[in-house]
């Protein structure tokens, strides 16, 4: 088997923006172009990647496995040519920081433009991600920088950790908006928008519940803090949200009361072992740390796995 960069890439870009269309727009050539690097991807690999149905390409689960693979190459690529180009310009500093989706809607932003004032021919490379990728693009080197949820999954890792105390976050019409504090007695019952039954959160409010003897209804399964506001806002039950994600909204349709006993989310800054920081990275790690501590109820340096 020879596979190719270039077949890898054009896979990576549909998968990406979900159609041979939004892959060619990307990569810069044509459909047909595409089309047949996707044709020789799969036979190389003896593999169906796609189901085409109606115009539409639906990936297979060799794809979806296949997918974890390739990002990374191909993003390490990417930076690899982002790294030249930045030289060949004469602007060998560049921010790379990943952080969870939780923080890209306004945190982050809000972060890299204030670093960013100062210093107008800065490069960044930003991007949101699920945390497990993070952790492993910043032991890679892709990133400099993550900020990821806990729990840490690699001892190469140094970490700082942060805990945030959520709010119970519920429709700005709702009786719940007569109280000052919300507790699982007065909750009882009440439709609950959640994260998935791993994510920490939706441990942790369960075993809250489970040891009050009351009863914890979840009625909506999302995987973005963003959706769970978004369904608080249509009057669909009450979430335990981040503060980041409350603070960067901006729009009204809800409101936000204390929960007791709180719950608390946790989340680390983390840089790789034994790889040491750019100049860049340390102005920007040295402001961050501050800002997000800000948001905190706790923190505590970490150096591996626990």
């Amino acid at each position: 088997m020879s596979l190719r960069f270039r077949q890898l890439q054009a896979f990576h870009a549909i998968m990406e923006t979900g159609t041979v269309t939004g892959a060619a727009s990307v990569l810069g050539i044509s459909q047909p172009g595409i089309s047949n690097l996707l044709a020789q991807l799969e036979r190389e690999a003896r593999l169906p990647l796609f189901e085409r149905n109606k115009g539409r390409l639906l990936p297979t689960p060799e794809a979806e496995l296949l997918f974890r693979e390739v990002d990374t190459v191909v993003r390490g690529l990417d930076h690899v040519a982002q790294a030249v180009t930045d030289l060949q310009n004469k602007h060998p500093g560049q921010l790379q920081v990943a952080a969870p989706h939780l923080l890209s809607f306004g945190f982050m932003p809000r972060e890299i433009a204030r670093f960013a004032k100062s210093r107008p021919n800065l490069s960044v490379s930003f991007q949101s991600q699920y945390s497990s990728k993070i952790q492993e693009w910043v032991i890679s080197g892709l990133f400099e920088i993550g900020i990821v949820e806990m729990p840490i999954l690699h001892d190469t890792l140094n970490y700082q950790v942060f805990q945030f105390e959520t709010l119970a976050t519920f429709p700005e019409n709702s009786p719940l908006a007569d109280y000052d504090v919300l507790t699982p007695e007065i909750l009882e019952n009440e439709p609950f928008i959640v994260m998935g039954p791993e994510h920490q959160t939706h441990r942790r409010t369960r075993d809250i519940f489970q040891a009050s003897g009351r009863t914890w209804r979840t009625q909506i399964h999302t995987h973005l803090s963003e959706n769970l506001l978004s369904f608080v806002k249509q009057g669909m039950g009450v979430a335990m949200i981040d503060p980041f994600t409350v603070t960067f909204d901006g729009e009204s349709g809800y409101q936000t009361r204390p929960f007791r006993p709180s719950v608390m989310l946790d989340l680390a800054i983390i840089t790789a072992k034994g790889r040491p920081l750019s100049t860049i990275a340390q102005e920007f790690l040295a402001q961050l740390t501050p800002s997000i501590a800000s948001y905190a109820t706790h923190s505590d340096t970490g150096a591996a796995a626990s």
